[in-house]
């Protein structure tokens, strides 16, 4: 018997309530560990004993095909589940729930009885053109049964190809429900991720665009330079002494074939290789090892111990299962979001078997800079994402990744230049947001105030009687300003923190505004003080900084001043 999580029981019921009240086809985004499988089976379930209907689960690989049929059969035991995949040599049609390869299936619907839920796992691996597979699918479907409805489960709402999956012209049209990766490590149901760059730094300025990733070619020659795969091997092997498993990421079989030898050669241990040339029984006896088990082996006088290392190439990501994975070695470069969560997804699992609570994310191919923090990524045009600015910034003494605005590495203690830090605010001002490689990160600096402003702000488009704002900015050095939003016209807690502002900073016999147009009146007549330093808060994942606090000056009379009533660009994104 299982329990759903809060948060699995609000994925299950928001797939209903869309399904009860939309015609579109609707998309779950649960990260991975983070229990997919559970509600797609509690949905499974409930659409074949509640309601008597049948569902069709596909997938894109006989992999997930085998292993979602397992899972559910594991979940559920008193459902009748079906498998047909002409690579698992399986061809049931009549269960009141089949788990199918789409390659399998997609020309064949008239071997089934009329499906009534058809439900897509790790939707993110349909490739455009392999939605045409689906839509065929779908229509033989709707021919027999009008109403069969889809739904989509992924951790990645974006293509491994580049791309949102849920668009009005595709397959899947809309997020119904999504819970986000900080949210679950903020409960405590998967891993806290840290990250570390790598000592020795690869070329990666020559890596062109094709279909979505980087030309192989490129990658293969930034990455496989014998100084770049020695330096990063020993660095793996350092770094893992005191860790459980280590999963490392590799450009090519060549390539994989070199790392592992040098991490068995630092290292004295063994270090697997899985690829797409493995075959599957050694895949499966490699990763039962990886997960701490002994297996039998000839070549290990009868028993095969448990691994520590694995190499692999573009295999072990979607459907790998091994909780106790404590290390993620990115030793490839990726243009794809969607893939770079999926490699860094598989050290998400919690192992209470081994007291894992914790991944290490060993970065050698520059992927954080490029997307920035995992649990918020940067989802760009594949085409710019190796020609955009870093995200993140490496600290040079203990190469840990930092969010660019931190100054003091969290690690080692570390004092980034004055230098550093001006240029990296007058250069990034507009993405400190999203830098780290988990949201969340709290940052506070102080700068001097050159001169401020003040407007009355009424946001375009906004209905007759909308409450206005006063925008107050702050200029400050390098050309880069702050703003801030009083609420006079506000009630309840905007209000009330107007109010205290305005205690703090306005004249005492000034009487407190009502209006934003007193308050300008009032700013502009000198009966505000100045300000000539503030203390600015950032927040990793929230676009707006809060200026949090401040060092006045003196009431100033103004004979005469110019406001300004001009619209910043950024008019639409504003708080309020």
């Amino acid at each position: 018997m299982y329990t759903l999580r809060p948060y699995q029981r609000e994925a299950v019921d928001a797939v209903y309530r869309h399904l009860r009240e939309k015609d579109t086809n609707p998309c779950v985004v649960i990260p991975t560990a983070g229990g997919k499988s559970l509600c797609l089976a509690q949905v499974a379930k409930d659409a074949a004993e509640v309601w008597h209907g049948r569902v069709l689960i596909l997938a894109h690989v006989k992999e997930l095909v085998e292993q979602n049929a397992a899972k559910i059969r594991s979940i559920c035991p008193e459902l009748k589940v079906g498998v047909y995949s002409a690579g698992l040599d399986s061809r049931d049609t009549r269960e009141d729930v089949v788990v199918a390869g789409i390659q399998s299936v997609y020309n064949k619907a008239d071997l089934f009885r009329p499906f009534d839920l058809v439900m897509v796992d790790e939707c993110h691996l349909i490739p455009n053109d392999g939605e045409g597979r689906y839509r065929t699918f779908l229509a033989a479907e709707r021919e027999m049964n009008p109403n069969v409805r889809l739904i989509g489960w992924t951790a990645t709402p974006y293509r491994t190809d580049g791309g949102l999956i849920c668009r009005p012209e595709n397959l899947l049209n809309e997020i119904c429900y999504e819970v986000g990766v900080k949210d679950l490590i903020d409960r405590g149901y998967i891993s806290k991720i840290t990250s570390k760059g790598g000592k020795t730094k690869p070329d990666l300025s020559h890596l062109h665009i094709r279909a979505g990733e980087f030309v192989a070619e490129d990658v293969e020659k930034a990455m496989g330079d014998e100084r770049i795969v020695r330096s990063a091997c020993r660095e793996i092997v350092e770094r893992t002494r005191e860790r459980k498993t280590c999963l490392i990421f590799c450009t090519s079989v060549a390539h994989c074939k070199a790392v592992a030898k040098l991490v068995s050669e630092f290292s004295g241990e063994e270090c697997a290789i899985v690829t797409g040339e493995t075959p599957p029984d050694v895949r499966s006896r490699t990763i039962a090892r990886l997960r701490g088990e002994c297996v039998s082996s000839d070549l290990f006088d009868g028993v095969a111990p448990p691994l520590r290392y694995c190499c692999n190439v573009a295999v072990m990501t979607t459907g790998t299962d091994i909780p106790n994975i404590d290390t993620v070695a990115l030793l490839r470069p990726t243009a794809s979001a969607g893939l770079l969560v999926q490699m860094i997804g598989r050290g998400f699992r919690l192992s209470p078997k081994t007291g894992k609570t914790e991944c290490l994310v060993l970065d050698y191919g520059k992927n954080l800079e490029r997307f920035g923090p995992i649990d918020m990524i940067d989802v760009r045009d594949p085409k710019r994402s190796s020609e955009s600015k870093p995200l993140v910034k490496e600290c040079p003494g203990c190469q840990t990744l930092v969010r660019l605005p931190v100054m003091r590495c969290p690690e080692c203690g570390y004092e980034f230049p004055a230098k550093e830090k001006e240029k990296e605010k007058r250069e990034h001002e507009e993405r400190a947001s999203s830098f780290g490689v988990i949201s969340g990160e709290v940052t506070e600096e102080e700068w001097d105030v050159e001169f401020s402003d003040a407007c009355v702000w009424e946001k375009r488009g906004a209905p007759p009687g909308t409450p206005r704002t006063v925008r107050v900015t702050y200029c400050l050095a390098l050309n880069h300003s702050v703003s801030e939003w009083l609420c006079p016209e506000h009630t309840g807690y905007a209000r009330r923190k107007f109010e205290r502002w305005w205690r703090e900073h306005a004249a005492p016999a000034c009487p407190m505004p009502t209006t934003a147009e007193e308050v300008t009146e009032h700013f502009f007549a000198g009966m505000v003080r100045t300000v000539n330093r503030i203390k600015v808060r950032r927040v990793a994942g929230q676009k707006f900084p809060e200026i949090v606090g401040y060092e006045l000056g003196d009431l100033k009379i103004n004979e005469e001043h110019e406001g300004t009533d001009s619209e910043p660009d950024d008019y639409d994104d504003l708080p309020f």
